[in-house]
């Protein structure tokens, strides 16, 4: 074999070995590698669904299971470490199906329902993985907070004078039942609410007893209503039933919608304030302070004696008589509880004595009122301002803090293979290049002239 043939063979044979190397290399790392990115992918995909199905379940489940799934009434609480650990095809079976006897419904295309079995599953993962704070701050952002009272306290003058009447204890009991665990639903006083009808009313009071105790424990298929027998006792249950029996004889007002605060969060409160200052600013000043035209808003009195529920009636309806007009048919129902959630924000600063204002000046006041950014991340994410801001302190600081990360984090694998590859290359060049060197150095092989 010539010199020539020698250094093509050596060639080859070199471009083979660093073939190998590259292949080798990039198989070990793919595999290192590969069950990391499976994760993420996994990690990813959940991501998505996650967020498809907050949407879903503020359209379709918050208004029986709670703005973050908590459950109202004998409706279950969703956010439960035994629905979270529970499996996985008995879920999609309850929520694809229904349960017989009870308000919940089939949501499957193929029983009737809206939805399809890939959106079932989303709502499946939301149980087992979902965060329900962020979906919280979802149903409120889309303006479909269950806004009613979960519960209220009877006014005690008037539970002491029922105590007077025939069999007055059990009407008593029956009361405090009610204010516990029905007016969610069934609303102040039992006069209803839009998602339940009143049971204050005559021709409910017509229905026998065994009619109205058979609703009560085993709840009315196709509506709202589930059955209490899990929840209340044969006692409680016969409790009610005279109370809705004998309701006309109950003292009006025993019953009254208590101060449930208005669930806000930050995109809730910029949206508020760009409607104040759009439409309210003009009458009550840009900072709520009052003019000639209308009354303040940012003032201790008002924000202390005006509840949320009585500013947002005040605002759909307006106040007949005055300046003040109804924004009920200019507004929907989700802008204004984000102005009212806007105006709530005042109370903890607002002044005993308002100064009303001649014109206007100091600029959009959700930027006056507002914090920091750092600051005011998260303050109001949740529902009420207390906890809010209790989270939102917690969650500026964390904000400030960054974790470095490491080196291989921040090194894509790809980058590692292509440097690996380009350091065999070279390593292979300088190889060739030296046995080149070598076979050049060598002497000439010399003829043997014997043989002539």
């Amino acid at each position: 074999m010539n010199l020539t043939q020698n250094r093509t063979r050596i060639i080859e044979v070199l471009i083979g070995i660093l073939a190998t190397q590259l292949i080798v290399f990039g198989l070990a790392i793919y595999m290192f590698n590969e069950p990391t990115r499976i994760v993420e992918a996994q990690g990813e995909i959940l991501n998505v669904q996650l967020d498809d199905a907050m949407t879903l379940y503020a359209q379709n489940c918050s208004v029986c299971h709670g703005l973050a799934g908590e459950g109202i009434g004998a409706t279950p609480a969703l956010d439960s470490d035994a629905l979270r650990t529970m499996d996985y095809n008995d879920l999609e079976k309850v929520i694809a199906r229904g349960r017989f006897n009870t308000a919940m419904p089939a949501w499957s295309k193929e029983d009737g329902g809206p939805l399809s079995d890939y959106q079932i599953s989303e709502l499946v993962a939301l149980i087992q993985s979902g965060d329900w704070i962020e979906t919280q701050d979802r149903v409120v952002n889309l303006g479909l907070a269950p806004l009613i009272p979960f519960t209220t306290d009877p006014n005690p003058a008037l539970l002491a004078e029922i105590g007077n009447l025939p069999d007055g204890a059990t009407l008593q009991a029956a009361v405090q039942l009610f204010a516990a665990n029905c007016v969610a639903c069934h609303g102040a006083d039992g006069l209803g609410t839009g998602i339940a009808p009143a049971v204050n009313d005559p021709l409910v009071r017509e229905k026998t007893a065994d009619e109205l105790n058979r609703t009560v424990t085993l709840g009315s298929p196709g509506t709202l209503m589930a059955g209490w027998a899990n929840v209340l006792t044969t006692e409680d249950i016969n409790a009610l039933v005279t109370l809705i029996q004998r309701w006309d004889e109950v003292p009006a007002g025993i019953l009254p919608a208590p101060n449930v605060p208005i669930p806000v969060t930050e995109e809730s409160l910029a949206l508020g304030g760009q409607l104040f200052s759009q439409n309210c600013s003009r009458c009550h000043g840009p900072e709520g302070q009052g003019t000639q035209r209308a009354p303040a808003l940012n003032v201790k009195s008002f924000l202390t004696d005006t509840s949320d529920l009585a500013i947002q009636q005040i605002v759909t309806q307006g106040v007949p008589g005055t300046a003040m007009p109804a924004w009920g048919d200019r507004m929907t129902e989700s802008d204004i509880q984000a102005i009212v959630g806007f105006v709530r924000q005042w109370e903890p600063t607002a002044p005993e004595v308002a100064t009303p204002t001649r014109g206007g000046g100091g600029g959009p006041p959700w930027l006056r009122n507002n914090t920091t950014t750092t600051q005011g991340t998260g303050q109001q994410s949740t529902t009420g301002q207390g906890q809010g801001q209790g989270q939102g302190q917690g969650q500026g600081q964390a904000a400030q803090t960054t974790t470095q990360p490491n080196w291989w984090e921040i090194i894509d694998w790809r980058i590692l293979l292509l440097a690996i590859g380009a350091l065999s290359i070279a390593f292979t060049l300088i190889f060739m290049g030296v046995e080149s060197l070598k076979a050049r150095a060598r002497p000439a092989p010399t003829e043997d002239k014997s043989q002539e």
